[in-house]
């Protein structure tokens, strides 16, 4: 405690020294308030109530397995046989006119479109599945979708 020079008086002034602690609590209030709003920011969803969906195999739906070698080259194969991009563009197109044409043309209602099934390997960079999703998106497919395998031990478990 200070004591008192002016005056004659000779007792200790008991004021506490506010500013260092305005000082404090106005950082923090607006560390508060920059990190709050940070918190906060999210979109409100509803996400689906099931673990493992099974998928139906239907024999006109497409089969792209996808992988790619230590040099960081994409391997695309169209069942079990390898394609290029190109190739990958041709074949879906044809592909995708054949069974619209074998279902009755673009005016039937019942039209059902064939789906790619896309197996990638953990190890592939995010550009070699990207492009094959591109390529099928290209070539009219409009259901692009992934092939997993669930951790063992686990089945299908809807919640």
């Amino acid at each position: 405690m200070a004591m008192g020079i002016a005056g004659s008086t000779e007792t200790p002034i008991s004021d506490i020294n506010t500013t260092p602690l305005v000082d404090v609590m106005l950082v923090l209030l607006i560390i508060f308030l920059v990190t709050a709003t940070v918190a906060v920011q999210a979109v409100k969803l509803k996400l689906p109530n099931v673990r493992f969906d099974p998928t139906t195999t239907k024999p006109e739906n497409v089969s792209l397995a996808i992988t790619s070698k230590p040099d960081g080259t994409c391997l695309v194969y169209w069942g079990v046989s390898p394609v290029t991009h190109q190739e990958l563009l041709d074949r879906a197109v044809a592909k995708l006119k054949a069974e619209i044409a074998r279902q009755g043309g673009v005016g039937n209602p019942d039209l059902e479109l064939p789906e790619a099934h896309i197996r990638g390997d953990v190890n592939t960079p995010y550009k070699c599945i990207g492009g094959a999703i591109y390529t099928m998106q290209q070539a009219g497919f409009a259901k692009v979708g992934f092939i997993s395998e669930p951790p063992p031990g686990e089945g299908v478990v809807r919640l």
